[in-house]
């Protein structure tokens, strides 16, 4: 069967794995009566909670006798070691835009190595039936991209389509018939060239693995292009590392190809085909399964480095161990190793005294994507405050830049502005009216400004401003900059909060825990209105007497609490404190809990 290799490109929520389910309905990869869920290619929990793109995922359809291999990609930059590791098993690209809102940072992030990689784009211009679109606009800034990120003569001669991936339409002019998705289909197979390797069926197989996983019932399974040969269930093959040293030679027990949303058993892979290989014990991601006559690996794309560190460490409070079942250092290092093994992006050393660990990655996001899946899975943790990873360029310290582009109302403009560039260390790239009474910003700060400031953010355009970011390069180092402006409250008593002391409190600031909430010393339960950090009582109960007297019977009403996400908690912390994290709770505590140590700790500083 003939076939095509295709990944889709886009921004958070600009439609892509909505687009994706119109396909695969479509195409009859589905029965009539078969129930499937919306946004099917997002299986995982956590992916469905946020309506994002996580973990890189193929699929497969069929259409008039060609089949197509569709690879969602992910839409977020701090996932991008999926991106680039995915993007080397297909042939082409569809660039997904918005027709409102144009190319936006993460689509210039994905499409930037999809270039490097000499794939050819197809554009489809998406949401075209939204009132606020502008398909004209969009199409001339998806131009401009492709210009400004190097493409060549061949890339920018782009097709392009217009489409709704919620409708199910696709069309090649903007007053088309808008009847079904054929159009798009036909494009595919008639601009994306067909997988090179097909030509090379007869020399000795060899594959480039570029995602890992297990299954419970086969166990390790590596997912990767056929780069040339063919391959059958029963034949011994071997893994070769990238600098071409053998690692392991087994015996194939599975070969599983993607079939609609399933896998399938077949008995033989072919040169070009997206297949996944059961049957290997220590071969990982960027390895090459080579026939057994193969001496030299296929060459595997390199990966951008770690941008920011995070400490995991054992959850050492008066409250460890009620919530999870995972607790020691142990079981918490076994879980990490198992994530660098199948994430590329990620990085885990051993800190001295082996308590803790320092986890790389690129962003806050796939750090706290990482907690929360630990947290569900049962671990108890203690994170501290992202660092930012710096580097020597001919004796220099550079530190990372990333590119935020903001989009917000008008009369926010100016508060917006100040932040970046005055306490941040922003420099202002540009400023330009985004229509409906918006205005866009773009401008290069150094992660570390950026580090806690969309709580901020959001507070300064009152939930209306959108802020995307995306990595940009390295900068000499900008000196200091200012970090969390208020102190906090310091419980010092262990037991349970009372309402009546935390009415009390509410004059100091705001309040992050509610009565009957367990708290202990040291643990921070609220923010204080000054910059200094303050300890309080929240045990402190009424005193009660025979003596009637006005405002005794005071009725007591609580201010709801500031309840933050994960994310928001890390973003939170200052370096001397720590988030502890368990399967039913979020606090926030200072790393040292001895009220001795934390003065002595706070006269230093």
């Amino acid at each position: 069967m003939d076939i095509r290799n295709i990944a889709i490109i886009a921004h958070v929520d600009h439609g892509k794995t909505t687009l994706v389910d119109e396909l695969l309905k479509q195409s009859g990869a589905f029965r009539e009566n078969q129930a499937v869920a919306e946004r099917a290619m997002d299986s995982n929990d956590i992916e469905r909670e946020r309506g994002i793109t996580i973990l890189a995922k193929c699929t497969s359809v069929e259409w008039k006798g060609t089949r197509i291999n569709i690879v969602d990609t992910p839409g977020h930059a701090d996932f991008g070691g999926e991106v680039e590791r995915i993007l080397s098993m297909v042939d082409g690209v569809c660039l997904l835009v918005d027709a409102a809102e144009g190319p936006m940072p993460q689509t210039k992030f994905v499409t930037s190595k999809a270039l490097a990689l000499g794939l050819r784009p197809i554009v489809v211009l998406n949401k075209v039936d939204k009132p606020d679109a502008e398909p004209d606009r969009a199409l001339d800034e998806c131009f401009d991209l492709f210009a400004n990120l190097g493409a060549d003569d061949r890339q920018l001669d782009f097709p392009h389509i217009y489409a709704s991936g919620r409708a199910g339409w696709a069309d090649a002019e903007l007053d088309g018939p808008r009847k079904d998705l054929s159009a798009l289909f036909d494009l595919i197979v008639r601009h994306v060239e067909a997988p090179r390797q097909i030509a090379q069926a007869k020399k000795p197989f060899r594959m480039l693995a570029t995602t890992l996983s297990a299954d419970p019932f086969i166990g390790r399974i590596l997912t990767g292009r056929v780069e040339s040969g063919t391959l059958k269930v029963g034949e011994t093959v071997k893994a070769l590392s990238r600098k071409s040293e053998k690692i392991e030679q087994f015996r194939v027990t599975k070969i599983l190809a993607f079939r609609g949303l399933s896998q399938q058993p077949i008995d033989i892979a072919e040169a070009g085909d997206i297949v996944t290989l059961a049957g290997m014990t220590k071969a990982t991601v960027a390895d090459t399964i080579c026939d057994l006559s193969v001496e030299l690996a296929i060459p595997a794309q390199p990966i951008d480095p770690p941008t920011i560190s995070v400490t995991f460490g054992i959850n050492d409070s008066p409250l460890a161990g009620r919530d999870g079942k995972k607790v020691q250092s142990r079981v918490i290092r076994e879980r990490l190793m198992k994530e660098a093994e199948t994430n590329v992006a990620i990085k885990v050393t051993d800190t001295p005294g082996g308590e803790a660990f320092e986890v790389a990655g690129r962003g806050e996001l796939q750090m706290g994507v990482l907690i929360e899946n630990m947290r569900r899975e049962g671990f108890e943790l203690s994170i501290s405050r992202p660092q930012v990873l710096f580097k020597d360029q001919d004796g220099v310290r550079m530190e990372p830049v990333e590119e935020v582009t903001i989009d917000v109302d008008d009369e926010y403009t100016g508060a917006v502005v100040e932040k970046l560039t005055g306490p941040r260390k922003g420099d202002l790239v540009e400023m330009k009216p985004a229509g409906a009474g918006k205005t866009r910003i773009i401008a290069h700060v150094p992660s570390r400004g950026l580090i806690g400031y969309q709580g901020e953010f959001l507070t300064d355009t009152r939930g209306s401003g959108v802020l995307n970011r995306i990595f940009h390069g390295w900068t000499p180092h900008k000196g200091p900059i200012q970090g969390r402006r208020q102190g906090v409250l310091i419980s010092i008593e262990n037991g349970t909060a009372v309402a009546y002391a935390l009415w009390n409190l509410e004059e100091r600031g705001k309040m992050f825990v509610v009565p009957q909430d367990p708290v202990y010393e040291g643990m921070i339960i609220g923010e204080n209105s000054r910059d200094n950090d303050l300890e309080v009582n929240p045990l402190k109960g009424k005193k009660l007497t025979n003596v009637r007297a006005s405002g005794t019977d005071e009725a007591v009403r609580l201010t709801p609490p500031v309840v933050m996400s994960l994310e928001q908690a890390i973003a939170y912390i200052d370096d001397d404190e720590l988030v502890e994290v368990t399967p039913n709770a979020i606090r926030l505590r200072k790393r040292y809990l001895d009220p001795h140590e934390r003065k002595r700790q706070s006269r230093s500083a």
